[in-house]
């Protein structure tokens, strides 16, 4: 019994041992400081040194240096020496050390290792002290000795199994304890005490030389230095450099570089902010070229250490808000130029367009950026594919075309991997080497915005009434996910400018989206991913890691997703629907109709939970089980049950009339009973379904019940013999049969239809409200024409029916009619760019045909091939007749474009996904299509001949073109 005994007093002894606060009370015992108060609150010896002095640290040092020895010899006590048991005995007080008292454990450890085993620690030290002294670098050393002692240990005792695995075991606790505290050698020895700070500057590692080849901090050394080290690092031609800290000394760097006329060097600011995207700070700091000397390399880092202090920059800091920080020195070989220049990967001045702009002169690159000389001028267009790439170039001059070529390929890539931020490039050219000698992000480019995702979830032309309310509902719950994910680090971000609007379009912050999901430790194109089936590119392991808790609770709330919508389903959604559909809103005055509003509204906030969740959960989960999109069964998607259920009147109203005329179908069916039986299945269908509309996330648009003429149309031209292809019909009775398996996929597939039920439905209660309330004005005179509520913000409808914004009251007709004159305006743009480069964007420019002159590529999202005569349809308010033989081209597709492709051989959308309503539908009735082609409705024209693949998501032209 005695070695049981041992273990359970190992277990509770040690951590409390470890947990015994002793550096802290020292700490305050000696100078009153309380450590877990101030620096980085950890109690450890380095902050005992840092806070309270050298001999506040020696006495920290030996206080912790006993708890690791009592450790080891508390464990002989009850086992032999040098037993596994010891390693135990560390690892408990190291537990309690971090978990009590909140210390990494780094002297209990050591000292406590140098009585359980002291030639592996004689070992381990002398290795730990030589690449100290060569690397400088604490954090390779610290975490190198992590890997070295459990190495030891193995090759010093083979046979000892536990021992090697307690070994690896302390060894992995250390290393997780050290990426969850902050280091106390990263605090500022300017602040440490006196006595203590030549030793934290030996420890700190600050007498190394700090070169690009490094990862390095750009808090520390400012972005052009990190950027350039992060360049080198992914294999681009960056000159060879050394960064000198804000607080570094620069004597052993000017000892070290000795530059010459055989070797000059550049000496360039990298001030902390400086090249960053909140600020380009472009000329505000020196450069020196041409140091050919010790001595006039340390004139030149006083040159640009001091332009920090410049009158012209501290002013363009302050105009900008800037806080006043430090200047790291960059110290780069100078290349020497034959040909420089700047490219930019984005036109900053037309501000959209694929074009790369390069400015170009023979000599170096200040030439330039110095607005001293008037370089060559290029556009240059890369058109990549998976298996090529080209470069198209616009512009003729001195410089050789097939640099230029180069440097435009050199600035696609690298916008490519910044995640498509715009880059500011400067580069040279010494005849052999394409130098990049700098690349920070375009200010005015930013932030990025896209149509891509947003014109799905909210498509068309907006009016301000339902942007004032679906932009606080989308937002306020991305927001609500992401600090779910996030908690702390979700600091700083305003969730607010997740989405806006340019030209009355929904666009989403790209720019923002992306930092939210490096944060999260996910790749920044996540949501594209999820969405649209886009290429993922390789996450952070350490911000994922970090933030594992937070997507823990993500994903309980999507395993819970199906219970929660339920429960919230029958106790929430069902009893409010209810009650809105018992109330006559037509009887109902101002302040009832708001309240109503308010009570929707209320309903809607967590509607708009469930719509985002439950089509991200179905994606994730598609992906992950690799279930193909013709195994999944959409029937509950209220647009195809919708479509389906008229399938089926349809053909039982042709048994009824063998013959009939297209204009006259509905009074013939009344004259029969067989046919009154029809159109009652009918108008319990438009009962169904007539909460639905061509946009189903607009309130500004008509719902079926409102206007019924589309789907009378549709249902005529059902009779007509317009129905599924059989094989469509194969496709969906294959369907059926395997929805019975009820998948994991399946089962979210389904919720998504029944959140979309409900949300459409909250939304056309919304829509019915608010014209409700526009008809009382109408005849009140305060609105003049029907739509014009639309024209307001729900803000302003609420004043208005208060009645106590007398302004608003007066300015009332302007303002509508402005804003109406905005959104024509708006809506006759025909094409609008995909992605918006800052908050101002300028009129829109004709897109770029850079595609193959045959060929357009998309997005395949219904496979299947189809040719036939192009049909471009922009908006549904007039329907024209469509056949097989009809390719249908529209901006985007929502469920008032389904019931069209009952009809059209094929699909060609210039917006969506695999999961876009339009490409659901498309593979119900066995439609090819292809989403996502830039430009389409553009770039094709009616009767226009095409062959379009939904397999490889390509549309083939054809120079055939018989104008309609």
């Amino acid at each position: 019994m005695f070695e049981p005994w041992g273990v359970l007093v190992i277990l509770i002894i040690c951590p409390l041992l470890g947990g015994l606060p002793l550096i802290a009370w020292i700490t305050y015992a000696l100078t009153g400081k309380q450590l877990s108060q101030v620096g980085t609150k950890n109690i450890s010896v380095s902050a005992a040194f840092y806070h309270g002095g050298k001999f506040v640290g020696i006495l920290a040092v030996l206080s912790e240096a006993l708890k690791g020895v009592a450790a080891v010899l508390l464990s002989r006590v009850f086992f032999p020496d040098g037993s596994s048991w010891e390693l135990l005995a560390l690892i408990a007080l190291v537990i309690g050390r971090y978990w009590i008292s909140r210390g990494a454990g780094t002297t209990n450890v050591v000292w406590g290792f140098v009585v359980h085993d002291p030639l592996v620690a004689i070992f381990v030290s002398f290795f730990a002290g030589i690449s100290f002294t060569i690397l400088q670098s604490r954090q390779v050393v610290k975490f190198g000795v992590l890997l070295l002692f459990p190495l030891f240990v193995a090759l010093l005792h083979i046979s000892d199994i536990p021992r090697m695995v307690g070994a690896v075991a302390l060894a992995g606790l250390m290393g997780w304890i050290y990426t969850k505290i902050p280091d106390d050698m990263n605090l500022s020895v300017k602040d440490a005490q006196t006595e203590s700070q030549p030793m934290l500057e030996f420890l700190r590692g600050d007498g190394a030389m700090v070169s690009l080849d490094q990862e390095l901090d750009a808090a520390i050394v400012g972005e052009k230095a990190a950027t350039l080290s992060q360049i080198k690092r992914w294999g681009y031609p960056v000159p060879k450099g050394w960064v000198l800290a804000p607080i570094d000394d620069p004597e052993l760097l000017t000892e070290f570089l000795q530059p010459s006329e055989l070797s000059p060097l550049v000496v360039r600011s990298s001030a902390i902010g400086e090249d960053s995207e909140h600020s380009s700070a472009a000329g505000q700091y020196e450069t020196v070229l041409n140091v050919t000397s010790p001595e006039a390399l340390q004139q030149a880092i006083a040159q640009v250490q001091a332009s920090y202090n410049h009158p012209s920059a501290v002013q363009y800091r302050r105009d900008r808000g800037l806080n006043d920080t430090a200047m790291a020195v960059l110290i780069q070989q100078q290349v020497q130029s034959v040909y420089s220049g700047v490219a930019f990967s984005r036109d900053p001045i037309t501000q959209q367009g694929d074009a790369i702009i390069i400015e170009a002169l023979p000599g170096n690159a200040t030439q330039v950026v110095s607005g001293k000389f008037t370089p060559e001028q290029y556009r240059a267009f890369v058109l990549e594919t998976e298996n090529s790439s080209s470069v198209q170039l616009e512009g003729q001059g001195r410089v050789p075309q097939a640099l230029i070529k180069q440097v435009a390929y050199l600035a696609y890539r690298l916008e490519k991997r910044y995640h498509g931020t715009p880059q500011d490039i400067e580069w040279s050219y010494d005849g052999q080497t394409l130098w990049v000698l700098q690349s920070r992000p375009i200010t005015t480019l930013l932030p990025i915005w896209t149509r891509k995702i947003a014109a799905e979830v909210i498509p068309g032309v907006i009016h301000p009434l339902t942007w004032s309310i679906n932009r606080p509902l989308t937002c306020g719950v991305w927001g609500e996910l992401f600090t779910l994910v996030l908690a702390d680090g979700a600091l700083g971000l305003d969730f607010s400018e997740t989405a806006t609007l340019h030209y009355s379009r929904a666009y989403f912050n790209a720019s923002l989206l992306g930092d939210i999901f490096i944060r999260m430790g996910l790749p920044p194109e996540s949501l594209e991913f999820l969405t649209r089936g886009a290429k993922l590119s390789k996450p952070s392991l350490q911000s994922t890691w970090k933030n594992l808790p937070g997507l823990g609770k993500l994903l309980k709330r999507e395993l819970t997703l199906e219970k929660d919508f339920k429960q919230d389903y029958h106790k929430r959604f069902i009893p409010g629907l209810s009650q809105l559909a018992q109330e006559d809103i037509d009887n109902l005055e101002p302040s009832k109709l708001l309240a109503r509003i308010d009570f929707i509204l209320d309903l809607l906030r967590q509607g708009t939970y469930y719509s985002i969740l439950a089509p991200l959960s179905a994606a994730l989960r598609q992906a992950i089980f690799r279930v193909k999109d013709g195994q999944i069964d959409h029937s509950l998607t209220p647009e195809v049950a919708a479509l389906r259920s008229l399938s089926a009147i349809a053909t039982d109203a042709k048994e009824v009339l063998l013959e009939f005329e297209p204009q006259q179908v509905f009074e013939q069916l009344k004259q029969t009973p067989e046919g009154e039986k029809i159109l009652r299945e009918f108008d319990e269908l438009l009962q169904d379904y007539g909460y639905l509309s061509e946009v189903g996330t607009d309130i500004s648009v008509p719902t079926w019940r409102e206007n019924p003429q589309m789907i009378k149309q549709m249902f005529v031209q059902l009779m007509q013999g317009n129905e599924p292809q059989s094989g469509a019909k194969d496709a969906i009775n294959s369907i059926f049969a395997g929805k019975r398996k009820r998948s994991f996929v399946q089962r979210r597939v389904d919720i998504k239809g029944r959140v979309t039920e409900v949300y459409s439905r909250l939304l056309a209660e919304l829509r019915w409200s608010f014209v409700a309330l526009e008809k009382i004005w109408l005849k009140s005179g305060l609105l003049k024409k029907t739509g014009d509520i639309f024209f307001l913000n729900f803000d302003e409808v609420r004043s208005l029916v208060g009645d106590d914004d007398f302004r608003l009251i007066e300015e009332l007709d302007k303002l509508v009619e402005s804003r109406r004159s905005q959104f024509v305006q708006d809506s006759e743009f025909i094409q609008i760019p995909l992605l918006v480069y800052g908050n101002t964007p300028p009129h829109p420019l004709t897109p770029s045909a850079l595609y193959s002159d045959q060929i357009l590529q998309g997005i395949g999202a219904s496979h299947g091939q189809a040719e036939g005569r192009v049909k471009v349809l922009r908006n549904l308010q007039d329907v024209p007749e469509i056949d097989r033989d009809t390719i249908l081209v529209v901006p985007y597709t929502d469920s008032g474009w389904a019931p069209l492709l009952l009809r059209a051989g094929g699909l060609i959308a210039e917006v969506g996904g695999r999961l876009s309503h339009g490409a659901i539908v498309a593979r119900e009735y066995g439609i090819p299509a292809v989403m996502d082609v830039r430009g389409a409705t553009w770039l094709l024209q009616d009767g226009q001949r095409v062959r379009i693949d939904g397999s490889r998501g390509i549309v083939e032209l054809s120079n055939d073109l018989r104008p309609e």
